[in-house]
């Protein structure tokens, strides 16, 4: 290392450039240089206060704090170029977080006695520094992970973080479930409460009543108040455990269509949970959308709730929320949108003529939506008895499926270009046709068959007679038993989609047209990983269709999970923040959501992120082919 070259980095960084050249020699003249490998913890949190500033010359840190033992909460990631240690050396105290190298690491070393002379001599160093970097990266990200109150403005971060048990600390109220109407109602007057648990004979919770209960169940009925409060209680009761996070209470409650759980440490019973607890805690809640949502009577009313939906991803995304948390909350809230349009159809055209089902599949199959896409839906109906029976199904779901596509397209989902939904008679049959569908794609798997198979078996039920989707689940689990030829075809298929990186791991793009310098995202990176999963999950003859539960259910099923399941699932998190946070950036600039990001954008962490999930991949493809020998199998 010489003078000139430490002076040369620093003159090219922010606010290092601000400085006059003899002032930066000074600087630069008295650098020292440290090397740290990877997983090296260069500053600790609660330990001693950092004695220099470091700027990173090559590698890359994590910057995160633990709030205990268990819990990992990630700040920031720095790489070339940015500076660590500024609060603490300044302070002289502590350090406020732990800094760890992510990769082997270089870093340039500035005394505490050089930066303070710069911060007290030099107005634009000191503006960056104090305002920019401390605001910025520090002092609010620390106090925000830190803060329990719900009257702090980070509450969707908090439903992430926070445990169910520290929301639902009041205890629930409880009375005998052979009270009357009267006396039930009564106790919840008096207590000023929403909700009642109702326990047996050995005071254990046997169901509950709530407000909801006694104005639908009585008010409204007339009915006699002198009855026993069982005779409107709701069974079996929704529970969650005390250690679980909100946002999977929350999860339940959109799922389910309730407004309380009951909370359990144990076995035993702790307290409640509301939706309202959950909407102080956020202060905005996805609870708000469903229940506008329900409430809503007609399509025209449908669609100024639809457009809500959006705004709760870029919410979910700013407060920190993993990708797979917001796919997750994203889904639940499409699955009641297009339950409700189900609803307002069968309004419309009168009771179906046989039992069906209306399932989803690509990413909504997957529950892995973000921003809407294009429609991928069909039905299976239950086989018709006689052929007048068959002839006024098709009748009847013909005009129902055609209504339902127009609504959803109302409500933000476009048409399938390829017309893979339910309004496409091809697509809308007996369940008997459908088990036909798929023993011809497994047994003859040409090309058209392949294709078929790979968006058609994510399938997932979201309305309707659920039993018709898992007698053709079973069907569809029980025919791929050994059928190696099959998998081999698919494993070859997955094979011609290869992560966009070359040989020098340099990222491969575009060279020319609308997307010059560019590359797709979703199908380049997120896709591969969707298809390793799905392959993986047939083989082993499992039901789910999400790629991190098919990933978590593989793990002690197929070696290549056994051995690297860990990394595929942080790459596949990794992959579709990335992807989220781009589509948001394009919708801040009032431009379509699409999947197309130029790397030269990227942060140098960020790449070279990137870059380690695509050779994950890529490395995962070549134990594929090993294993299944697509190239052994005719074409």
């Amino acid at each position: 290392m010489t003078v000139k070259e430490v002076k040369d980095f620093l003159s090219n960084i922010q606010p290092f450039q601000e400085l006059d050249n003899a002032t930066l020699g000074n600087i630069a003249g008295a650098v020292i240089v440290e090397f740290y490998p990877k997983d090296t913890l260069i500053l600790q949190q609660d330990g001693p206060p950092s004695d220099f500033l470091r700027i990173i010359k090559k590698g890359g840190v994590k910057v995160f704090i633990k709030p205990d033992v268990n819990e990992e909460v990630v700040i920031d990631y720095r790489s070339e170029g940015d500076t660590f240690g500024l609060l603490s050396l300044i302070r002289g105290d502590k350090s406020r977080a732990n800094v760890k190298a992510v990769e082997d690491t270089v870093c340039y070393l500035v005394t505490k006695e050089s930066i303070q002379g710069l911060l007290d001599s030099n107005a634009s160093f000191s503006e960056y520094f104090l305002k920019s970097f401390l605001n910025k990266y520090i002092d609010k990200t620390f106090s925000e992970m830190h803060s329990k109150s719900l009257l702090y403005g980070g509450g969707d971060k908090l439903l992430f973080t926070t445990p169910v048990g520290e929301l639902a600390s009041r205890t629930a109220v409880t009375a005998p479930n052979e009270i009357s109407i009267k006396d039930a109602a009564e106790v919840m007057s008096k207590r000023k409460i929403s909700s009642l648990v109702l326990v047996d004979q050995d005071n254990l919770p046997a169901g509950i009543v709530t407000d909801r209960d006694l104005r639908d169940k009585v008010v409204s009925k007339g009915l006699n108040v002198g009855e026993p409060i069982s005779s409107i209680m709701s069974v079996p009761l929704m529970t969650t455990e005390a250690r679980d996070y909100c946002f999977e209470a929350l999860l339940k409650m959109i799922r389910y269509n309730i407004h309380h759980l009951l909370v359990v440490d144990e076995g035993k019973l702790r307290g409640i949970l509301t939706n309202h607890d959950l909407m102080m805690l956020q202060g905005t809640s996805p609870i708000s959308v469903v229940r506008d949502i329900e409430t809503r009577q007609n399509i025209e009313d449908l669609v100024p709730v639809s457009k809500k939906i959006n705004r709760i991803v870029h919410l979910l995304l700013k407060e920190g929320a993993k990708a797979g948390n917001i796919t997750r909350i994203i889904s639940e809230i499409n699955d009641r949108l297009v339950r409700k349009i189900l609803e307002i159809a069968e309004r419309k055209f009168g009771k179906p003529p046989v039992n069906y089902c209306f399932i989803v599949f690509g990413s909504e199959g997957r529950k892995e939506q973000t921003f809407k896409t294009d429609q991928d839906n069909a039905i299976i109906y239950e086989d018709p008895k006689t052929a007048g029976d068959g002839k006024k199904a098709e009748e009847y779901f013909k005009g129902f499926c055609n209504f339902v596509k127009e609504a959803l397209v109302a409500c933000g989902f476009p048409n399938c270009p390829a017309g893979y939904m339910a309004s496409n008679p091809k697509w809308r049959q007996p369940l008997k046709i459908w088990k036909d569908y798929f023993s011809t794609w497994i047994h003859t798997p040409t090309p058209d068959s392949l294709l078929f198979s790979l968006i058609f078996f994510d399938f997932r039920p979201v309305q309707g007679d659920i039993k018709l989707a898992e007698k053709l689940r079973s069907y569809l689990n029980k025919t791929l038993k050994n059928q190696n030829v099959f998998f081999a075809r698919m494993a070859g298929a997955i094979m011609n989609n290869r992560p966009p990186l070359g040989f020098f791991k340099s990222f491969i793009v575009e060279k020319s047209g609308e997307h010059k310098d560019e590359f797709n995202l979703k199908f380049r990176g997120i896709g591969p990983i969707v298809d390793i999963a799905r392959l993986f999950a047939l083989e082993r003859g499992l039901s789910e269709t999400s790629t991190l539960e098919r990933l978590h259910e593989l793990k002690d099923k197929h070696p290549i999970v056994m051995e690297l399941g860990e990394e595929i699932e942080q790459a596949f998190e990794f992959i579709s923040l990335l992807r989220i946070h781009h589509q948001i950036e394009l919708m801040e600039k009032s431009l379509a959501p699409e999947n197309f990001i130029n790397p030269n954008n990227l942060s140098g962490l960020e790449k070279k992120s990137l870059k380690e999930s695509f050779q994950l991949i890529l490395n995962i493809q070549e134990a594929i082919t090993e294993l299944y020998r697509p190239g052994m199998v005719n074409q």
